[in-house]
Parts: structure tokens; C-alpha cells; sequence
């Protein structure tokens, strides 16, 4: 039997849950607003941004520079080297002995070889148009042999030199004057081996 104090206490339990079932949902809490960008530090990123990759370019531009110009240093100096082995050593009339002025261009060629160890070359004696054929062929091989012991006595093996003689076959110029002639009283050299990498000392 229910007594009239438990039926209230039931009727205002099943109140009370009535009321909870209409209580509509909690709403979610509203976002935190996004923090406001700064434009200067967007324009300050911008700009290192900016300068970074024209430091790098200036860098870029600047190795370019610098292997250009290193590059053409070198192909001059090997120019430079190759026209010191080719350069002609002249003679007076009649002589094989070197001629004191001649002695520095000998001199240029000994560094050259040195510095290039596969190096061979060709050392062909001339003579201008006075005297037999067979004299001026003997004349220009003295020539060519006596140049060959000057370098090899500066510590080159004489081994790496061939020595030829052309006699007055093939002059440098042609005619009969002694501006000519002087000319054509020469040794010359050609580079027979060795000479696609050639070096610069």
C-alpha cells in the first residue's frame, strides 16, 4: 500500500524527469578567433625570402665568373706553353754553335718538357741557300744534335728528342737577301707525343 508520502515523493521524482528529457543540448563553445597576421612581418618574411635567393644568385653568378675566368687562364697559359715549344732557335752563317740570345727560348722549352713527362719532340735543323745539298743537310743536323745536348744537359733525356735535318729544303722565307737568310738558318720543333694535355709549368 502506498502511503501519500511515498506518492509524493513518486510524483515529483517522474517531475522531475520529465523536465530533464525537455532540457535541450548544451551548445559547443564558439571557436577561439584565429590570431590577426601581421602584414609587416609577412612583408619582412617576403623580403629575406626575396634577398636570400639574390645572395644566391650573386654567389651563383659569381663561382660562374670565377671558373670562367680560371678556365680561359689555363687555356692561355697552355698557349702560351705550346708556342714556347714551337718558337724557332736561329743560327749564324755556317755555325751549329747556339747563339747566346737564342739560349732563353732553350731555356723556356726545358720547363715545358719537364712539367709534361709524355712529352716527344722533333727537333729538325735548317739552313739558309748557300753551299751544297749535302753539306747544308750535315750542316743542319749538327744543328739539330747540338741543340738536343744543350736541353739534355739541363736534365732531359735526350731520348724524348728526335733530331732531323731538312738542310735549305724547306725554307722559312723565300729569297736570296740576308734578312732571309738569317731566317731560314734555324731549328725548328714540333711536338710528336704528348701534346693533347699538355701542362703549363
Amino acid at each position: 500500500m502506498i502511503t501519500p508520502r511515498r506518492l509524493v515523493t513518486l510524483v515529483a521524482l517522474m517531475a522531475f524527469a520529465a523536465c530533464a528529457k525537455k532540457q535541450p543540448p548544451a551548445a559547443a563553445p564558439a571557436p577561439a578567433p584565429a590570431p590577426r597576421v601581421n602584414q609587416d612581418s609577412i612583408d619582412a618574411a617576403n623580403r629575406a625570402r626575396a634577398a636570400a635567393t639574390a645572395a644566391a644568385e650573386a654567389e651563383r653568378q659569381r663561382v660562374a665568373a670565377a671558373v670562367a675566368a680560371e678556365t680561359q687562364r689555363l687555356a692561355a697559359a697552355v698557349a702560351a706553353a705550346r708556342a714556347k715549344l714551337a718558337a724557332a732557335v736561329y743560327f749564324d752563317y755556317d755555325m751549329d754553335e747556339i747563339r747566346a740570345d737564342q739560349l732563353a727560348t732553350l731555356d723556356a722549352k726545358v720547363a715545358i718538357i719537364n712539367a709534361n713527362a709524355d712529352v716527344r719532340i722533333r727537333i729538325a735543323g735548317h739552313t739558309d741557300d748557300r753551299g751544297s745539298d749535302e753539306y747544308n743537310l750535315a750542316l743542319g743536323q749538327r744543328r739539330s744534335a747540338s741543340i738536343r745536348r744543350y736541353l739534355a744537359a739541363r736534365g732531359v733525356a735526350e731520348s724524348r728528342f728526335e733530331v732531323v735535318s731538312f738542310g735549305e729544303q724547306r725554307p722559312a722565307q723565300q729569297g736570296e737577301d740576308e734578312e732571309v737568310r738569317a731566317k731560314n738558318r734555324r731549328a725548328e720543333f714540333e711536338v710528336t707525343a704528348g701534346g693533347q694535355n699538355l701542362k703549363a709549368p
